[in-house]
């Protein structure tokens, strides 16, 4: 069995680019705060934000309970035993992502830190180059036809 084929990654990049998205809006925001907006729209603004967090929290939830009860791994550093197209993954190719990068906005939003705003879209594009690329090649490896139909079905994100 090819590398690739075996496993996707040897690194769980995902929650490592996150987490240091998150880290790095904060210590940004505190060393140099942006302006953020006034009221009326920085209260909606919390409000969306709070709505971000629960929509990761559905999202992620359902995820990891479809790749469950599909019997494979949720891991990134682990290969797929099985190719879930159903749940979440009808709407998005990688909704843990989708989850992940929507945390990160919302967190945004609830603190008024701009920051996180610009972080999430280094941590998506991150995890698409070390993340979701090679997961990518190694569905089409290991299910071929049946993952490149779904591939043209269902958007990377959303």
């Amino acid at each position: 069995m090819d590398k690739q084929e075996a496993r996707p990654s040897r690194f769980p990049w995902p929650p490592v680019i996150y987490l240091a998205a998150i880290a790095a809006a904060v210590v940004a925001g505190i060393a140099y705060p942006l302006p953020w907006f006034g009221r009326p729209l920085s209260d909606i603004l919390f409000a969306l934000g709070w709505l971000l967090i629960a929509a990761f929290v559905f999202i992620d939830l359902q995820a990891m309970r479809t790749l469950n009860r599909a019997g494979t791994s949720i891991l990134p550093t682990r290969g797929a035993k099985a190719l879930v197209t159903s749940g979440p993954f009808a709407v998005s190719r990688n909704p843990i992502y989708l989850g992940n990068s929507l945390l990160t906005a919302g967190l945004g939003l609830v603190t008024g830190n701009a920051w996180f705003l610009l972080f999430v879209l280094i941590a998506g594009f991150l995890t698409v180059k070390l993340a979701i690329e090679p997961e990518e090649r190694h569905l089409a490896l290991r299910f071929g036809k049946k993952y490149h139909d779904y591939q043209k079905k269902v958007r990377r994100w959303i």
